[in-house]
């Protein structure tokens, strides 16, 4: 039986609890078109991986790892990674067709972000201008939900999303216990989200109480109060109730944090000097709270897109099938495009899959809309749950144990035979 072209998949950016489903969806889906499509490589830690010929063999692995990659978190299986194919590094493009081109790749799958739908849709374009037969299709991904337009017209929510909003609705709610009961000593609780520049991780904190019966104040970039005014609301909510859980953006104005950038320019909050969270507790008990006790404070880092247990179902599936289709759009001759996940009007939560250009989501950066910011500035609207909710989901992800811990995928990582001359990206060149 004849066989199809080769498949190369490669992922950047920060990782998520779902990123492995969309990764099992390419594989699995490409399995079942064997006519289509042949061996199905991985780069080894994205892009990097591809410029330095470190490629895996897919298709090697047993049918048993790779449905563990459902329950498989992060980006361990495949790895990841920062690097920017940046305007001008036309020996790195150059490099990343003839690598493909000697595995007899046709099909280029690019999972990640804004910045790697750019990297997508440039490799897209190159390949159509030299006139070489490939396929070059985005497949979404992140937990900040920043990929696409404000109107939701692109793409409803990226995967990993609904996963960290279900976290975020569980430690709450835990949170929330800790505080009722310790209060008397520590009225305060001040939680730190991730989310750069945009407010939808901590805006989820709210599905933990849609009934708004907590102490919960939620503070997000978009809010645009200084610290003196935070400050002013938490206490107001002491006097009020006694005690405050306080949710903070790792993106909120607190002043200088002697941030650190990546290689994409972005801010990482989280590898920051100095964390939001600690600035506000600072703050807090140097102004003096009116409660006997002090403010204390929590920082949530990587486990937010590292946890299996919190992930989302409704998430954990739907990162499948939209790895399934970037596929059945590779099939179909695609390129160019970024498979989608659009909700469907009506009271129901339903989502279909469909296509956008990347050049329309290349580098797009979606803002938390205006609308689902309550007048208060310190919590969201009911439109904002409604959205948010059916992402989340029902159940508890079934994770499979062995000897009491979690069994993720272990891939055989057997590395295709290299072809090309040895080569140091651009980037790394000193």
């Amino acid at each position: 039986m004849a066989r199809g072209k080769n498949v190369l998949v490669a992922q950047s950016g920060g990782p998520s609890p779902v990123i492995n489903s969309s990764l099992r969806g390419v594989v699995e889906t490409c399995r079942a078109f064997p006519k289509d499509f042949g061996t199905v490589y991985a780069g080894w830690h994205g892009i990097e991986g591809v410029l330095q010929e470190e490629i895996l063999d897919l298709s090697a692995e047993s049918e048993r790892e790779i449905a563990l990659l459902r329950t498989t978190p992060a980006a361990g299986a495949i790895g990841t990674c920062r690097y920017k194919l940046k305007k001008g590094f036309d020996e790195d493009y150059a490099r990343v067709l003839e690598v493909l081109a000697a595995h007899g790749v046709g099909y280029f799958l690019y999972n990640g972000g804004n910045d790697s739908m750019d990297t997508a849709n440039k490799v897209a374009q190159l390949a159509a201008k030299k006139g070489l037969d490939l396929v070059a299709v985005g497949v979404p991904k992140t937990i900040d939900n920043d990929v696409g337009d404000s109107e939701f017209k692109l793409i409803d929510h990226t995967p990993g999303y609904g996963s960290v909003a279900r976290y975020w609705a569980c430690v709450t709610q835990n949170a929330e216990e800790e505080n009722r009961g310790a209060s008397p000593s520590d009225p305060v609780l001040v939680l730190q989200a991730m989310g750069r520049k945009i407010g939808f991780i901590p805006a989820a904190a709210r599905l933990a109480d849609p009934g708004r019966e907590m102490p919960l104040q939620i503070y997000m970039p978009e809010s645009g109060l200084t610290i003196s005014s935070l400050a002013e609301r938490v206490n107001a909510l002491v006097k009020k109730r006694g005690r405050a859980v306080v949710v903070v953006s790792e993106g909120l104005d607190v002043g200088e944090l002697g941030l650190s950038k990546d290689s994409f320019g972005h801010a990482q909050f989280s590898a920051s000097k100095l964390t939001a969270q600690q600035v506000v507790v600072s703050y807090l008990n140097e102004k003096g709270l009116p409660a006997r006790g002090s403010a204390r404070g929590q920082v949530y880092g990587t486990d937010q897109r590292d946890t299996a247990v919190y992930a989302s179902t409704v998430d954990l599936d739907e990162a499948y099938k939209v790895g399934q289709k970037a596929v059945l759009l590779a099939r179909d001759g695609e390129s160019g495009n970024m498979a989608t996940i659009l909700r469907e009007p009506g009271e129901v939560y339903n989502v279909r899959y469909d296509k956008v250009p990347l050049e329309a989501v290349a580098n797009s950066e979606r803002e938390f809309p205006t609308t689902w910011l309550a007048e208060s500035g310190v919590d969201v609207t009911d439109e904002f749950i409604r959205y948010a909710r059916p992402l989340i989901g029902e159940d508890w992800a079934s994770v499979p144990l062995e000897n009491g811990i979690q069994r993720f995928a272990r891939l055989e990582r057997v590395f295709a035979e290299k072809k090309c001359k040895s080569y140091v990206p651009q980037g790394m060149r000193k």
